[in-house]
């Protein structure tokens, strides 16, 4: 399913259209599809071209270019890395956000038995939240489990 809206032929075409017609145009002459002569004939009807339906007459004949298909496909792989980095921030700061909240609560109970003894008691939510703590630094420094799964590629 295309983002694209629908477009009928007979619709006027914009100069962006235009542009990428002469693009898939300069990829298929760089294919060896088109020879000079052909690749400046269209080239020049793209310019003159109003609507939808004369620029697809113009590739009508010709694949995809390769150059575009593969720039699509690195732009599709470039956005889901992306994503899979935001997701995977989120979700430390997630883990964080429940160390803080664990961290208020054995502190709380910590401060209400001091209080309760009369006396400061031994500060042991060091210990659980500063193993926790380190787990999540050592987590962030080692990298997540794709990049450690994923192949290298030299």
């Amino acid at each position: 399913m295309s983002d694209l809206p629908a477009r009928r032929p007979e619709q006027r075409a914009s100069d962006v259209d235009r542009d990428l017609v002469a693009e898939d145009l300069r990829d298929a002459f760089g294919e060896g599809r088109l020879d000079n002569d052909e690749y400046e004939r269209r080239l020049q009807a793209v310019w003159e071209a109003r609507t939808y339906g004369e620029l697809d007459r113009l590739t009508a004949d010709l694949p995809q270019p390769l150059q575009r298909e593969r720039r699509q496909a690195e732009e599709k792989q470039q956005k889901v890395v992306e994503e899979r980095k935001k997701r995977e921030w989120r979700e430390y700061l997630d883990e964080w956000q429940a160390w803080a909240g664990a961290a208020v609560i054995m502190i709380g109970i910590w401060g209400i038995s001091s209080i309760a003894s009369n006396e400061a008691q031994n500060f042991w939510p060091v210990w659980p939240l500063g193993i926790w703590g380190l787990i999540l630094l050592v987590g962030a420094l080692g990298g997540s489990k794709a990049d450690k799964d994923k192949p290298k590629s030299d």
